[in-house]
């Protein structure tokens, strides 16, 4: 644990080297990307061998300051956060350096690359902290830093917008968290997670906790209704800090949920029940928004609440089978959830990135401006395609690993004919297929409008192609992992029993008991999936290398009619989506502006169409103006008059002195 913490240090140091590199952002992004790789290095024995023996290893420091202790651990929970975390950290730094080359706001580089490296730092630190206290801080170094990475490009409105937005949120789920550890502490005396006693099922102590955990870790996840800074913060963010945010720093409020849980007793049926209709409403939700995006860091915000929510049904599905006494279901429960977690970091990072990629080259993120860029931009167009066949969870790639054990669990709550678990069992595999075949339309969307088709703006039409090594490479590595683990077979469930065996209390032999049968499924599907992939490689050679035949010509395709077609004659992403999105139209609330067409002879006409997030729109804008009419109006209170400031005293001690009568 001493070369743990050295690697904290060293990940300190480098972190605070681009402070002091001025104008040289290379320099400054090589040293983060240092300190990242020295951690992983560092910690890379203590995690494989708690994940392997589901062994624990703790060291703690005295601090001065009260309740705080420097205790940080790790156990195969902290572990199976920990590793993707860092990896695909060091991934997003090097495509960083070379995205961030040459950005306009030279000077702010500097500062950028050491806020990235904080963010790191306090995601790692959290993963290991074994105090209240040091969680805490932990807590707010990743709220700060991802802020000021969110609102590195202060000089646009809506990036400042955006900003306030994420940290008004930031903040709100912390007061949470800091309940959670506040009654955590009350009843055990200490901020040290060891001396935290279990708290009994059904008191009032044990729900208090589970519903601030639920706010304040379901805030940094993206719960609905409490996603609504996602959409605001990632597409203004630098692409690499995007992939960071979304692909890994939403997974800590997970992480601290599933810690959390850890802490209370048996669960009540309520809290399994509450978590499967969050993730159900998150999930159904959040994929119908993707769909009527027009830019795509947006529609890839949305499909992150989206999977967020199948990772909550998860771990809904298996707090249920501890509660009804069904460990198969639980544990199939928590590994799915926990696998689909780190599935989803993987191919959502990779997919930020190929954002980033076009964005990059084109300048263009909003879909309607795209197209065509298959032809110019083959590489980050193979992987966008990796990256949406795993996100839609399509075999052979890992999207489909997780998703499927969540769907076993549900099928083996089913045949435990326990009512409450049956029934939301079955809402749990609707839930499933739902969000599965509007994920793929609205994937087949995004890259068909991108990569496909013909180009839709200037920008897209010359001077693009892929971008250098170190923005490819990343991506190249990101598609091999969303195969690997596709094609992995059950040999990813050996890495699955510590963590399940942390949450849900279990011990090792009956974790592995328990992911059993998903053993023959998982490795029926792996060998099938790789017999595929094998019969189309083969006859795509045979087909290259076979003589032709005869002469190919070449003519122009059925153009429907239209002597002269053109770019403009496409499908654009609203008539894509409009079946959908008028298919749930209750839900979306699209606002449309339609041509006026009623004239004899119109003239030159528009149509556009707009989905505000119905949360932010008809819930929290209200609030905010309500809060700040409050706000003025207790405002005016202070108006400098002595006399009217002691009128307020004798007014509060005679309010004071009238309870003390009455009581």
């Amino acid at each position: 644990m001493k070369l743990l913490i050295a690697g904290f240090a060293l990940l300190l140091v480098c972190s605070f080297i681009p402070l002091f590199t001025g104008r040289n952002t290379k320099t400054a992004a090589l040293s983060v990307i240092a300190g990242i790789f020295s951690l992983l290095l560092l910690s890379l024995n203590p995690c494989i061998e708690s994940l392997f023996t589901g062994g624990t290893f703790e060291i703690s420091y005295r601090m001065s300051i009260p309740f705080a202790n420097f205790a940080i651990g790790m156990d195969p929970l902290s572990a199976f956060f920990l590793l993707p975390l860092l990896v695909l950290s060091g991934l997003c730094a090097i495509y960083g350096m070379a995205y961030m080359d040459g950005n306009k706001h030279v000077y702010g580089s500097g500062r950028s690359w050491f806020f990235f490296g904080m963010l790191v730092l306090g995601m790692s630190l959290a993963t290991v902290a074994r105090n209240g206290l040091l969680f805490i801080i932990a807590w707010e170094l990743m709220a700060l830093s991802s802020f000021f990475l969110v609102t590195f490009d202060h000089h646009r409105k809506e990036v400042r917008k955006a900003g306030w937005i994420y940290i008004v949120s930031a903040h709100f789920c912390t007061a949470f968290v800091f309940l959670v550890f506040v009654i955590l502490g009350r009843n055990s005396g200490s901020l040290d997670f060891e001396s935290f006693q279990v708290l009994k099922s059904g008191t009032a102590a044990s729900t208090a906790v589970f519903i601030a955990a639920l706010i304040g870790f379901g805030s940094k996840a993206g719960f609905i209704p409490l996603h609504i800074w996602l959409p605001e913060a990632h597409p203004v963010a630098p692409s690499h800090v995007s992939s960071l945010m979304s692909g890994i720093m939403i997974k800590i409020g997970l992480y601290g949920f599933l810690r959390t849980l850890t802490f209370l007793g048996d669960p009540p049926l309520w809290w399994g029940v509450t978590l499967i209709v969050i993730g159900a409403s998150s999930g159904i939700l959040g994929i119908m928004f993707a769909h009527a995006q027009h830019d795509i860091k947006r529609l890839l915000a949305y499909s992150s609440v989206e999977n967020i929510g199948i990772a909550t049904l998860g771990i809904g599905i298996g707090l249920l089978g501890i509660t009804c006494n069904e460990p198969v279901v639980a544990i199939l429960g928590f590994a799915g959830g926990l696998l689909h977690i780190v599935n989803h970091c993987i191919f959502k990072v990779l997919l930020f990135l190929c954002a980033g990629a076009v964005i990059h080259e084109t300048g263009e993120g909003r879909l309607d401006r795209l197209g065509g860029l298959m032809k110019k931009m083959p590489r980050t167009g193979i992987c966008f395609a990796i990256g949406s066949a795993a996100i839609s969870g399509l075999p052979p790639f890992n999207g489909f690993i997780g998703e499927f054990l969540i769907f076993l669990a549900a099928l083996f709550g089913i045949t435990t004919m326990i009512l409450p678990l049956s029934l939301c069992a079955i809402a749990v595999i609707i839930t499933i297929g739902l969000i599965g075949g509007l994920a793929t339309a609205c994937f087949s969307k995004a890259f068909g409008m991108i990569f496909l088709g013909e180009p839709r703006s200037e920008n897209t039409a010359v001077h693009v192609e892929d971008p250098g090594y170190a923005m490819t490479v990343p991506m190249i590595l990101l598609s091999v992992f969303c195969l690997m683990i596709g094609l992995s077979g059950s040999s990813l469930l050996i890495l699955l029993c510590a963590p399940v065996s942390v949450i849900s209390g279990l011990s090792l032999e009956a974790c592995a008991a328990g992911l059993k049968p998903a053993s023959y499924p998982l490795t029926a599907i792996a060998m099938l999936s790789s017999l595929m992939i094998i019969l189309g490689v083969f006859l795509y050679t045979l087909r290259r290398t076979m003589p032709r035949s005869h002469l190919e010509t070449k003519v122009p395709t059925w153009d429907c009619g239209y002597a002269r077609p053109n770019a403009r004659m496409q499908y654009s992403s609203s008539s894509f989506s409009q079946p959908i999105t008028q298919l749930f139209a209750f839900f979306l609330r699209t606002k449309s502006k339609n041509p006026d067409t009623a004239a004899a002879f119109p003239g030159k006409n528009s149509f556009s169409s707009e989905t505000p997030d119905f949360w932010q729109e008809y819930l929290f804008r209200p609030s905010v103006i309500l809060i700040n009419q409050i706000s003025a109006f207790i405002g005016k209170a202070d108006n400098g008059r002595i006399h009217v400031y002691i009128l307020y005293i004798i007014v509060t001690v005679l309010i004071l002195l009238g309870f003390h009568f009455f009581k």
